[in-house]
Formats: C-alpha cells, structure tokens, sequence
C-alpha cells in the first residue's frame, strides 16, 4: 500500500485505492467491447487472424495503459482506436490494395512523427493555439459523441434510410433494459453511492442471463471461463518499416492522414476529458499534455510491432473518470483487466451492450454540461462551438469536428474584425485543415 502512495501520490489527489480500483473496472467494462470490435474490423480488411489479433489487441491496450500510467499519472486508458482501425483495415488495405505488413508499417511511421511532435512540445503548442470556445465544442461534442454510441448499441436509436437515424424498438429488451439502468446509474450517482456506474454494468449483465431475445438470452451463456491466449506468430514484428521509401506516391498521402485523424483525435479526447475531470489550469491548459501525448505516440508504435492499427487514448475513460478515477492506478487497473481478460476472454465477452450502453450515455451526458459555457449571446463564438459539437457525434469523427470548427471561428472572427482573438497558430491550422480536406476530396 505505501508502494501504490508513494508511486501515484493518492491522498494528494483525494482518493483511495478502493475508488481506483473500481473507477478502472468501470473503464475496462465500458472498452471491453473492443477486444471483440477491432480484431473483427482488421480481420475483414486485411485477411490477419482474428484470433490473434484478440491477444494483441488486449497486449496493446495494457502497454498503452501503463504507458499513461507512468508517464502522467492521469486516469486515461488507451486501447487500438475505434474508426482509424476501420480506414486502415478497409480504405488502405481492402480498397487501395496497400498489403496489411506494409500498412502497419505506416501507422509505424505515423506513430514515430508523433512521437517526435510531442516531446519537441509542437503538439502542446497546437492544443493552447486552440480557441477556448473549440475546447469546449470539443468536450460537448465528444459527450454527444458518447451518449450516440450508447444509444446506438443498445438499439434505442437505428439507421434509417429515410432519416439517418430513428427510433428503435424501445419495448425490446436490450432498449428497455439500457433505459433502466440508465435511470437506474443516475438515481445511485445522486445518493453518491460508490461504483454506481460498474454495479449497474454488472447488474443489468446478471438480469440479461434471465431476459430472452429473439436468439437466446441478452447475456449469453458460456459453458467455458478460461481460455489461453491465442498465439501472435502471424503479426508480431510483421510490419514493413520500408513500404514508406519504396512506394512514397501511395504512403505518404496516408501517413500524413494518419497523423491529422490521430493527433486531432488525441487532442480533442485529451482535452474533452481533462475538463471533465478539472484538470485544466486557469489558463485552459491541461498539466502533463506532452506527456500524455507521448505515451499515446509510444502506445501506437509499440501497437503495430505487435500487429494492430493506431493505439489511442479511448473516450471510455470518462466512465472511469466519473466513478472517481483521479491518478494513473486507474489505467493500471485497466491494463491489468485487458490482461487478464486473456485468459478470461469467454467471460468478458458476455457483458451485452445494453449493460456498457447506460454508461455511455450518462457519461455522454455529464460532458454535454460545458455547454453552459458558450456564450450564447455571442455568434462569433457559439456557432462554432456548436458546429464543432454537432459534426463530432454526426460525422464520427472527433478531427473533423474540430477542423471545421476552428476553419469557422477564425474566418468569423477575421470578418468581424476580431483579430485579437486569434494565435497565429490558430491561423496556421486553418489554413492546414482547409487544405487538408481540399485534398481529401
């Protein structure tokens, strides 16, 4: 116990091992699912083996975490990102015809600019080029973002092709067993009783073995807990560091996507969850971003030696940050579940959607709050905020929510004559972003 004092300083940051604990149990259930997600999306894509892309998957998130855990001491998780996994699976591999080992060896190189981005402190120097009103349409975006997800999953809302999106069935029993347990977080959130977020994961899990659905129970049953690991051979050290200088016409275009999608991802989940849990100084910068951005630099390189896409910090920390998570013990905790989960694979992977759902969207909804910060009265800095709200859950992509964004505010503030507002980095980023999705057309 001194040891885990001493090493993440707990009383200075007014919590307990016991709250750590449960605030990384809480994170880890809400990004279980991608140990199930990403090794589907790169198998489709790439033809890798989908069984061992599960154990690197798991191996990746944990070196992620405890990469976060020692470089910042900050209740972040990371695993392989959700949406660069599916550009590199389906858009380089399937569609540009990029082979998988070479493909991994771009987002290599992806991850070594990045990593040389952040320890120079250019990517500190973005993040405080940005306006105050796009940090706060970033972390309101990213809360919608969240709370979409959950809906999404747990079937309240479905495609429509009509209307993007509509209603679901909500008399069904995934929607009705998320729309309860929602209810359910929020009245034990308010009575402050601890774990309120993990016990009702854990609980709506328990009530689907009982619940019928259309092809079994909510929960499955699993005759099998343990299982080992699945062997690496195929991926580990597989990746072609040489693609990039043997065909540059194809790689640098994606690297240089790559790098955009990943640091604006970074910074953007960064900065959403370093206000959610009041880690910005008075003048709105988070202590330890290059760091943090470092240990997801390293994350992505160590990531792809092992066999997967880029390795990023997950928005799925925010449930974790809510339950009372405050140091790094809480992504060790997170490390040590995907570790575990190893071998324990046949257990995690019954958690239904409708159980992490209710999370999301609590959380989701918690990180909207910063809306009250918008100045309403003032359209030079509501409407970007909010376009940078709306494109982020609408589009599925934190970066362009913020390009658009911060294209709109400096352009606005240019013709009103509001010049003083904007950084020359703010201008210089603009003007990269405008160019950025002229070249993606």
């Amino acid at each position: 116990m001194e040891f885990i004092e001493k090493t993440f300083r707990l009383q200075a940051h007014g919590t307990t091992v016991r709250r750590e604990v449960v605030a990384g149990m809480t994170t880890f259930a809400a990004m279980a699912y991608i140990l199930v997600v990403n090794p589907s999306i790169l198998a489709d894509g790439t033809g890798m083996d989908e069984a061992g892309l599960v154990t690197v998957t798991a191996l990746a998130a944990a070196i992620g975490c405890f990469l976060m855990a020692a470089m910042t001491n900050l209740p972040m998780a990371l695993a392989p990102g959700m949406g660069i996994n599916a550009y590199f699976s389906l858009v380089v591999v399937d569609a540009m015809g990029v082979p998988w080992q070479a493909a991994l060896g771009l987002v290599f190189w992806n991850g070594i600019v990045f990593f040389l981005l952040s320890i120079t402190g250019v990517r500190r120097q973005i993040i405080t080029a940005l306006p105050p009103a796009i940090r706060i349409g970033t972390q309101c975006g990213i809360g919608f973002f969240i709370a979409f997800i959950g809906l999404q999953h747990s079937g309240i809302i479905t495609s429509s092709p009509a209307t993007l999106v509509t209603s679901g069935e909500l008399v069904e029993p995934a929607p009705l067993l998320t729309l309860i347990g929602l209810l359910a977080m929020a009245i034990l959130t308010l009575k402050r009783v601890p774990g309120s977020i993990l016990l009702t994961i854990l609980a709506v899990t328990l009530v689907g073995l009982w619940v019928s659905t259309g092809s079994g129970t909510l929960t499955p049953h699993t005759d099998a807990i343990v299982s080992l690991p699945a062997p690496i051979g195929q991926t580990f050290l597989a990746l072609d560091f040489f693609y990039l200088f043997r065909e540059p016409e194809t790689a640098i275009p994606v690297v240089v996507t790559l790098l955009l999608v990943d640091m604006f991802d970074t910074l953007g989940t960064l900065v959403g969850l370093g206000r959610q849990a009041g880690l910005m100084n008075e003048r709105g910068e988070m202590p330890k971003m290059s760091r943090a951005l470092t240990a997801d630099a390293t994350a992505t390189v160590a990531g792809t030696l092992l066999g997967t896409s880029t390795t990023t910090t997950y928005i799925e920390s925010a449930t974790g940050i809510e339950a009372g998570g405050k140091t790094g013990l809480t992504p060790v905790v997170v490390g040590l579940c995907f570790l575990l989960s190893l071998f324990f694979s046949p257990l995690i992977t019954i958690i239904p959607e409708a159980a992490t759902a209710p999370a999301l969207i609590f959380v989701g909804i918690l990180m909207a709050s910063g809306l009250r910060e918008i100045d309403f009265g003032d359209p030079g800095e509501s409407v970007p905020a909010i376009l940078t709200v709306l494109l982020i859950p609408l589009t599925f992509s934190i970066s362009h929510g913020i390009f658009v964004g911060l294209i709109l505010y400096v352009v606005m503030a240019l013709l009103l004559g509001r010049r003083e507002r904007l950084s020359v980095g703010a201008c210089v980023m603009a003007a990269i972003f405008v160019l950025f999705l002229v070249w993606q057309r």
